[in-house]
């Protein structure tokens, strides 16, 4: 089982049990995948134009408080 035909085909015929785990499983996956990408683009400089900027937007009061946000939306 090597491609995602075979996978996903495997998949179907599991008990809907093993697909919610499954499921929980991938999106942990995910989640350390996104958080590994966020830590190399952080340690090679590629966030720090953002970071950069969202300091000046502090520094300067262009900013609102997430509560502010939030009870606006």
């Amino acid at each position: 089982m090597n491609t995602l035909p075979e996978i996903e085909k495997a998949i179907q015929r599991l008990p809907e049990s093993d697909i919610r785990q499954l499921s929980s499983w991938l999106q942990s996956y995910m989640e350390e995948m996104w958080d590994c990408q966020i830590e190399a683009d952080l340690v090679s400089g590629k966030l720090d134009h953002l970071i950069a900027r969202a300091e000046a937007d502090i520094s300067a009061n262009r900013v609102k408080h997430l509560d502010e946000v939030l009870d606006n939306a």
